[in-house]
């Protein structure tokens, strides 16, 4: 676990204050910067040391094969893995004949901040050579969100004592040597210098590299461009070759004196595009980039920031650690998807390599219910990557035996990557996750042209899935068998009641989505008949319940498996890579909030004292050896009433990351996690929820946090809610004239534009004790 001692607390700002050789990996993660389509680790400008070297476009992959111990019908046969593209990250530092190195010599000062403001990553050293030459480096890097294909590194040496001659190699250097993820022999000679190279170019300040993919064959050009700024005569040459091009800057400086190097970068890939239509594109971006020029570059990001925090900040007072934790949370999903542009969010964005840089249903489930509450474009581009994969989903699911479409578990192109199929194949909620996202991101921004470009199309396929794979019994129940639901460790199982409500809550939307566009709906096959079947089934959906205990069942028979033995059985955690599956199948342990979730995303299933019971006997069983459950807790236990307990998971949830809570940082950040702490405190202690067509708040604060103020979009507007532990304001931000109607508490009120209402604060009595958790596991709220 990493201790604040690391980073600081601070309101707007990631720092660290001197530099960690054992924490490389993850402030690598920490401090990456990405924009949607470039990601750039924090690696140090220099290269040396690091731990992962990466560089990532969005989508851009190499093909893999996937071994299997033992063969089966269905299984796919070929993975898909990020590819650590071409570094342009690189600016190598001699002074006089000494290599600067953190290592070597005295590092007098080592200090970098991620500004979270303006998406700025600043560097300052203060360094000795062996030889006793003292230098100042001071750099800032960025990945621009408002030129989509360029990032850019202003770099600057300072003499210091005495008069030194400097030699700066700025580089682009592709097949960068990487750490082992695989001891499968096919799989790492399928990612061992996975870049061949096409063409090369010289510029004048710089050059452009093209490489293609050895398997997937995709096509990608990185370039770099630079403008020196020396006091004195320098000396500048550039060298090209086909894994690497190098841009030499020599000077001599005397104390005080300072050589600054600005250097622009462009990244483009195609898997259509020829080389030299890429060649031009990366040319053209370093065209523009220069135009602007890095105060240019600069100011048009804090504009970008200072215009999405004016609408999706979250102020918290009284909690500092959290105050952090979540504004780096925001700042990171917007660095994930701001310009992805109809390609997938991976679970780690483009911080690592980690999950080989795929895609989850975590997209749909934890990333999209907060872009589509502040960067509505972001969310609606993700929806449209899915239906473009539309064609793989069909074809997979007509290799399950299904009608209608089954979108993988894992991917990054569409087709299916998981090679486990109990936590992958059988996992189909993720179809109904999908479904949720499409419908949910209509009635949140009123946006009614997405649906009828793609969200109606995905309603209707996933409908036909859920049709093709349920059945009626004799009494006419609608069932949903063989299904893995959110909670890995009970596989394969009947009537997952999340998977149930959230078919029924596809099935339904279906429905209601053709009777909008009949016509529509008619292109696409859909008729009476079929949409009866889908309203037929959704009315008689089976909800386990037991009786006796007076609690929802996870899947049906799930409360009489017989308990995990927690004094006993207590090994390492995660118990998934200490104990055999075959245990934790048959017994009453649940790895993440699976039947908590579906009263998350299907409150109106449930009754206030239902929501309460069911917390109460699942917070006993739940280890939350997954990221994703945090945040559902603090939801839920917010909701019936363990506003500390929730509290509690809020930071777990925000802190996943920024105290490598997991121990996996290193690979890449928790994207849904971080999405998640919004949802823990806006859901959780906001009390937003939507609640039959109308946006519904119910604030409700723990002792420790005296107010809280957030903002996000709605129906086109903007609002501005502020709680405290007495009163709550809501506010219409814009005055163009729009109203809005909500439900505050249980109360309808309107809003007028540029208005506000005053309500006091709701106070909410639990109807049990707070819960106990299993031994060892209560929640890491560091």
């Amino acid at each position: 676990m990493i201790g604040d001692a690391l980073f600081p607390v601070e309101p707007w700002q990631v720092r660290e204050p001197a530099l960690d050789p054992d924490r490389l990996a993850q402030t690598e993660s920490v401090l990456a910067l990405a924009n949607g389509h470039i990601g750039l680790r924090a690696n140090l400008d220099e290269g040396e040391p690091h731990v992962i070297a990466g560089t990532y476009l969005n989508s851009f992959y190499e093909q893999r094969p996937l071994p299997y111990p033992e063969g089966g019908y269905g299984y796919p046969e070929q993975g898909q893995t990020v590819v650590n593209v071409t570094d342009g990250k690189l600016i190598r530092l001699m002074v006089d004949d000494e290599p600067f190195h953190v290592a070597h010599g005295r590092l007098l000062a080592h200090e970098r901040v991620l500004d979270l403001r303006d998406g700025v990553l600043r560097r300052s050293v203060d360094w000795e050579s062996p030889a006793g030459r003292r230098v100042r480096i001071r750099s800032s890097r960025l990945v621009s969100f408002t030129q989509r294909a360029v990032a850019a590194v202003d770099y600057e040496v300072e003499a210091v004592d005495d008069e030194v001659r400097i030699t700066v190699q700025s580089g682009l250097v592709a097949n960068e040597e990487q750490p082992q993820e695989s001891t499968d022999p096919r799989v790492a000679a399928a990612l061992d210098r996975p870049l061949e190279a096409v063409a090369q170019d010289t510029e004048q300040h710089g050059a452009v590299l093209l490489h293609r993919t050895r398997v997937s064959r995709l096509l990608m050009g990185a370039g770099m461009d630079h403008v020196v700024e020396a006091p004195g005569d320098y000396d500048e040459e550039t060298d090209v070759r086909g894994d690497w091009a190098r841009t030499t800057v020599v000077t001599v400086l005397r104390p005080g004196e300072r050589l600054r190097i600005t250097k622009f970068l462009g990244y483009a890939w195609s898997s259509t595009r020829s080389p030299q239509a890429l060649r031009d594109q990366v040319a053209g971006a370093l065209n523009g980039a220069r135009y602007a020029g890095w105060d240019g570059l600069a100011a048009q990001q804090r504009a970008y920031l200072d215009d999405f925090w004016d609408a999706a900040d979250v102020e918290i007072d009284g909690d500092p650690v959290l105050q952090q934790a979540v504004r780096f949370g925001l700042f990171h999903v917007l660095q994930a998807g701001a310009r992805a542009e109809r390609r997938a969010i991976g679970a780690k964005g483009l911080t690592g390599p980690g999950y080989d840089g795929h895609a989850f249903w975590d997209t749909e489930g934890f990333v999209l219910p907060l872009l589509t509450y502040i960067a509505p474009h972001a969310a609606a581009d993700v929806l449209r990557w899915r239906h473009s994969i539309l064609d793989q989903a069909r074809h997979r699911a007509r290799t399950l035996g299904l009608a209608g479409a089954a979108f993988p578990w894992r991917t990054i192109h569409g087709e299916e990557c998981s090679a486990y199929w109990p936590a992958g194949t059988a996992a189909l909620h993720l179809n109904a996750v999908i479904a949720r996202a499409a419908d949910r991101y209509r009635d949140v921004t009123g946006d009614e042209e997405l649906e009828a470009e793609c969200g109606l199309e995905i309603l209707v396929e996933t409908a036909r899935l859920w049709i093709s794979h349920g059945h009626h019994d004799a009494d006419g129940v609608w069932h949903v068998d063989g299904v893995t639901g959110p909670d890995e460790y009970s596989a394969v199982a009947d009537d997952n009641l999340f998977t149930n409500l959230m078919a029924a809550r596809n099935l339904r939307a279906a429905v209601a989505a053709c009777e909008r566009r009949p016509e529509a709906a008619a292109r696409l096959g859909v008729g009476a008949d079929e949409t009866r079947a889908w309203q037929t089934a959704a009315d008689a959906v089976h909800v386990p319940y037991n009786e006796r205990l007076g609690v929802h069942e996870q899947s049906t028979g799930f409360t009489r498996y017989a308990p995990w033995d927690f004094a006993a059985e207590r090994p390492d955690q995660p118990l998934m890579l200490h104990a055999p599956y075959f245990q934790l199948y048959r017994r009453q342990v649940v790895k993440q909030a699976d039947l908590v979730l579906a009263m998350h995303w299907c409150p109106e299933e449930f009754t206030a004292e239902q929501k309460a019971r069911n917390v109460d006997y699942y917070e006993r069983i739940t280890v939350r050896d997954s990221s994703l459950s945090a945040c559902t807790q603090a939801v839920m236990c917010a909701e019936v009433g363990h506003l500390q307990l929730a509290h509690d998971y809020a930071r777990e949830a925000a802190l996943v990351d920024l105290r490598d809570l997991h121990d996996n940082t290193r690979d890449g950040l928790h994207m849904a996690s971080l999405a998640g702490a919004w949802s823990a405190v806006v859901e959780g202690f906001g009390g937003l929820r939507e609640h039959h067509g109308l946006l519904a708040l119910a604030p409700r604060l723990p002792e420790d946090i005296t107010a809280l103020r957030f903002r996000l979009r709605h129906s086109g507007v903007r609002l501005l809610v502020e709680a405290g532990q007495d009163t709550v304001r809501v506010s219409l931000r814009d005055d163009s004239g729009a109203t809005m109607r909500i439900r505050l508490y249980d109360e309808t009120v309107d809003l007028a534009a540029g208005g506000s209402v005053q309500r006091p604060v709701v106070a909410l009595k639990p109807l049990l004790p707070q819960p106990e958790q299993p031994p060892g596991y209560a929640p890491s709220a560091t």
